[in-house]
């Protein structure tokens, strides 16, 4: 769905040192891909090249089969959607029912398919009972699912999230982690994900970690999380599972290096346990 070759970009104020220095990485149709690492490593500027947003300096980037150009960025940004940080700074609506309908009325959607759409939208994402509501007065995660609702109501192929769950409280972050996770799998659409957010990452299927613009790893959670205490070095924390499985081990309990899932974690643990 997503192939991205050797891309490299600048900035035009900073052209001693490139942004993204030859990236290269692909997503498959319906895949889930997080892209993490630290500050200022390109993870934004990633999905805003692939979005046609930036225009990059060289390689190449190839959207369902389609190379992105300066003359199709138009008909290739209809198969995606963007989810930002700051929901704010998508509403255009007066209601939440005119924002999640704006994306469709720009596109001429009849007025019957354009209900029954932005009507599907919010029932997924459990939104329906505030349809009437002004998009200024919901809580931080009831605004990044009218974002989502808005995004899947145009039936893009890809949805893109940059840093969407950063601004919310842990309760708000499961809950539209657990919708992004229903729309993938009601849709089969392709995920692009820009987080620190453990519980994120954990979701998805392939991890793009990002250094000062190149990539330093790629590969499954699992094999990101194994990384231990190298994990800092890539701007993330230890899992709350490999804490614990550090803990344990510290204080004596034989324990393998394997990552485990608090899941997965849980049902070793009890297994250990009944065999003492």
């Amino acid at each position: 769905m997503i192939n991205v070759s050797e891309l490299t970009f600048y900035y035009r104020d900073q052209q001693e040192k490139p942004t993204l220095d030859n990236v290269s990485f692909h997503v498959k149709p319906g895949e889930w891909l997080s892209i993490v690492g630290h500050n200022g490593s390109g993870k934004s500027t990633t999905a805003r090249l692939i979005d046609g947003l930036l225009v990059p300096s060289s390689g190449s980037i190839i959207i369902d089969g389609e190379q992105l150009t300066e003359e199709n960025v138009w008909s290739i940004r209809h198969k995606i959607g963007m989810v930002f940080q700051n929901p704010d700074n998508q509403f255009v609506g007066a209601t939440v029912e005119d924002d999640v309908a704006f994306g469709l009325e720009n596109q001429g959607v009849s007025y019957k398919e354009m209900y029954e759409r932005v009507q599907e939208a919010l029932d997924l994402v459990g939104m329906s009972d505030f349809k009437s509501r002004e998009p200024a007065r919901l809580s931080g995660g009831q605004k990044q699912r009218v974002a989502i609702a808005g995004a899947i109501a145009l039936r893009p192929k890809i949805i893109i999230f940059d840093e969407a769950t950063s601004m919310l409280d842990p309760e708000g972050r499961q809950e539209l982690l657990k919708t992004m996770q229903m729309v993938r799998d009601k849709y089969q659409i392709t995920i692009v994900s820009i987080t620190h957010d453990l519980d994120e990452i954990s979701m998805s299927d392939m991890v793009l970690v990002l250094k000062q613009g190149r990539v330093a790893m790629t590969g499954s959670p699992v094999e990101l999380f194994s990384q231990g205490d190298s994990l800092a070095n890539l701007g993330l924390d230890r899992p709350f599972t490999s804490k614990l499985q550090l803990a344990l081990k510290e204080s004596g309990m034989d324990l393998p290096d394997t990552y485990y899932t608090e899941k997965e974690l849980e049902d070793y643990l009890w297994e250990l346990l009944s065999q003492m």
